[in-house]
This record gives structure tokens, C-alpha cells and sequence, in this order.
């Protein structure tokens, strides 16, 4: 059998980094223009570079999304993109149009293509049309049972690469294809700037009966109709494995540090425990989950994989996430006194038992000792996000390990 890539969303190079320390074999990632995710920080050229460096150095691969669907104002961008795209030498560019597709493969024929989910990849016909245009990977649609890919595997040659979905958000709309937001907002999911409609409360009107609004759901505070739950396929790395998968990718440019390093690690030791024997796998199934469910998500699904979704899939009562662990941040260094320096991400204090979040799967527990801000002033609380902290604590960290705190009970 062949392992996998395991393959990790990064929308800052901050994230890029730690996506690579905690275990992804590749990340993907974003300029500011041209890719799906508008909102999320994403790289400057400048950042991009560094992420490329940094991700080779440690023997990972950078792919980057280009895969809006363009309108005839966005192709002179895009040609002027793609050439500086050229000049950095990504090892893979995520494309879903075709006329970008053609464009890449005249600029720049040397850097890979992987076709994008967004071109609604969902038979072995469409897979067999990309790889003679010259595409080096396809991302299978989210539509897809492990039934079908296992079938698409078996009639496509084994040199085109297959992608798919193994963890994060699910879109209720067909492979991304969403008009709710452009309705609503005038902001195009397709190109890359979606309000995430689908999450918002929805109720029904009667026209004949203005101002009253009628639950769609049996429930008096009225129902998010279209809030899908978030996809998990930690339990069959397995059944992914058996269906010829070359690729399992996460879902998240948006997410923080903590989302990336949490899912990383976690997928990271399933796929390397089962490829040293299914046993080991199985019996660590338990911690799988539990560490699945301490980033930030919604209740899990396995989606279509299995077959099509009822409406179980869906949460009507609320659109709010499940948030385990608050973020502090990641340690930048250690200095010679043993204290962590980090970019605080939320408030802590002195005093506080906090964990420290190591990439090899282990979690120590650690007493915040003393908190020093840049200016050498000695602070009782973090309140400040952003702000550089050196911190002492009670247990050995390093470099690269992240600091969480579990989340109080409302």
C-alpha cells in the first residue's frame, strides 16, 4: 500500500510553519487574489517564498490555490499571477477554470496542476479528461462514496494523483457552487469571498402574513436549515486507504494555528500508526477521536462517503462551533533562563494550569510561573493579543510546541 500525503490548509505562513513542525506532508495555500478564501490572511510574495523555503527545507510540498472561477476582468490578473507564481516555484498549483488552466500550462508547464473540487469532479470520465490535458492530480468531489473513487481509481492510470476530503467544513451547496452569498451580500463564493450564508437562521414567510416568521423545523427559536456538520474520517483511514486514495486533505484556510496543529498531529499518527500495523491502529482509536474533537469544530459527519447524508447530517439548533481549547500561542523560542516566547493569541495569568501541545502526540500539563513582557517588565495577565510574552512555566518546552488552555464551561 502507499501512504498517503496528508495534505494541511495554512492561511499564514504562522500557520504554514506549524502545519509543517506537527506532521503535514504538504500544505496549501493562498495569494491574495485568484484562490477561495478571500478572507483569510493569505501570502504576499514575500511570505510565500518563505513558506516555499521552509516547507522544503523540512521535506514538504506547497501547493497554491488558483482556483477561482474567473470572469473575463480577472484573466489579465491572472496571467501577471501565474508568472510570479513561476518565479517561486510552488510544487503544485490548484486550478478549477479552464481557461486558468490553459494559462498555467503555457506560463508555467513545469509546476504541477491539481484539478480543484470546485470543477465538480465526480466521475472517472472527468478524471480521464484532466490527465490528458496534462493535470497531475484531481480532488474528487465531496459527493463522492468511497464506493465511486475506489471505481475511479480502477479505470484511471495510477500516475494521476486522487484527492479528497478526509476533515473540516462541509458546504451545502454542490462542490462549493453557492449563490446565497452573492444573493444576500453581492459577495461571490466562487470567487473566493463567500459570507457563509449557509450557516446564518433561517425561518419561513407566508406572503400573505408579512413580519411572521414560521420555524422550518419543529423548534419555537426557528432553525439553520443549511448549517451542515463538519466532516471526520479519523475512525476509516482505513476504507480511504483502501479506496486508492494518493492525497487526504483537510479543510481550514481560515483557521488558527491551534485547528491546524491539532488535526495535523492527529491524522499524522493514524496514518503512520496503521501503516505500522492495523492493530496499533485500532487500538488507538479512542485518543484519535478525543484529540479530533479538542480544535474547534462542529458535531461530525462522514459525509457522503458511505452513502448519501440524511438529515442527520445537518445541525438546525444552533450554528455554533464546539470550542474545547483556547489558543495562547506557539513558542517562537526558549530563551537561556528556559522561558517560552510567544505571540499571545488570548488572555492568560500567573497562576494559570495550561498544556503544553507537543507534535509527537504528547500533551504535558504546565503551571504558568511567571509572565515578562519585551520591555523585561514582570505582567500578572496576557491580556493584550498580539503582544510578545516570555513565559515561564513549570514543565520542559521547545520550539514550535503550541500553549492551550481548556475552554470554562458557559
Amino acid at each position: 500500500m502507499k501512504k498517503p500525503e496528508l495534505l494541511i490548509p495554512a492561511g499564514s505562513l504562522e500557520v504554514l510553519k506549524t502545519a509543517v513542525v506537527f506532521g503535514a506532508d504538504a500544505v496549501y495555500i493562498g495569494g491574495g487574489a485568484f484562490g477561495l478564501r478571500a478572507k483569510a490572511k493569505n501570502f504576499n510574495k514575500e511570505e510565500m517564498e518563505e513558506g516555499i523555503r521552509f516547507a522544503h527545507a523540512h521535506g514538504a510540498k506547497v501547493h497554491v490555490t488558483v482556483n477561482i472561477l474567473a470572469h473575463n476582468g480577472d484573466l489579465a490578473g491572472a496571467e501577471e499571477y501565474l508568472g510570479e507564481l513561476k518565479e517561486l516555484k510552488p510544487d503544485a498549483l490548484i486550478i478549477a477554470d479552464p481557461g486558468i488552466f490553459a494559462m498555467a500550462r503555457e506560463i508555467c508547464p513545469e509546476i504541477d496542476i491539481h484539478i480543484s473540487t470546485q470543477a465538480n469532479n465526480t466521475n472517472y470520465g472527468t478524471f480521464l479528461f484532466w490527465h490528458r490535458l496534462g493535470a497531475k492530480r484531481v480532488v474528487s468531489a465531496r459527493e463522492l462514496s468511497l464506493a465511486e473513487i475506489k471505481e475511479i481509481r480502477g479505470k484511471t492510470p495510477k500516475e494521476l494523483e486522487i484527492e479528497s476530503f478526509i476533515h473540516g467544513a462541509m458546504c451545502i451547496s454542490y462542490s462549493g457552487r453557492c449563490l446565497l452569498s452573492n444573493y444576500f451580500t453581492g459577495r461571490d463564493a466562487n470567487q473566493g469571498a463567500c459570507t457563509h450564508p449557509c450557516r446564518w437562521k433561517y425561518a419561513l414567510v407566508e406572503e400573505t402574513r408579512p413580519g411572521e416568521y414560521l420555524p422550518v423545523y419543529e423548534n419555537e427559536r426557528g432553525t439553520y436549515i443549511f448549517n451542515s456538520k463538519d466532516l471526520c474520517m479519523i475512525e476509516h483511514i482505513p476504507e480511504m486507504v483502501d479506496a486508492g486514495i494518493d492525497s487526504f486533505k483537510i479543510e481550514g484556510r481560515m483557521k488558527t494555528a491551534l485547528y491546524v496543529a491539532t488535526v495535523a498531529r492527529v491524522y499524522r499518527k493514524a496514518i503512520d500508526d496503521y501503516f505500522e500495523s492495523e492493530e496499533k491502529y485500532r487500538k488507538n482509536l479512542e485518543w484519535y477521536r478525543e484529540e479530533a474533537a479538542k480544535c474547534t469544530h462542529r458535531h461530525f459527519t462522514t459525509g457522503f462517503y458511505f452513502g448519501k447524508p440524511n438529515e442527520e447530517m445537518q445541525i438546525y439548533d444552533s450554528s455554533t462551533y464546539v470550542n474545547e481549547y483556547i489558543y495562547l500561542g506557539t513558542i517562537e523560542d526558549v530563551d537561556e533562563k528556559g522561558r517560552a516566547k510567544i505571540r499571545q493569541k488570548n488572555k492568560f495569568c500567573v497562576g494559570d494550569c495550561i498544556e503544553i501541545m507537543k507534535p509527537d502526540g504528547r500533551n504535558a500539563g504546565t503551571e504558568v510561573l511567571s509572565l515578562e513582557t519585551e520591555e523585561g517588565e514582570r505582567v500578572e495577565s496576557a491580556p493584550h493579543a498580539g503582544q510578545i510574552l516570555f513565559v515561564g512555566l513549570s514543565a520542559e518546552a521547545e520550539q514550535g510546541d503550541i500553549l492551550r488552555v481548556k475552554a470554562t464551561k458557559p
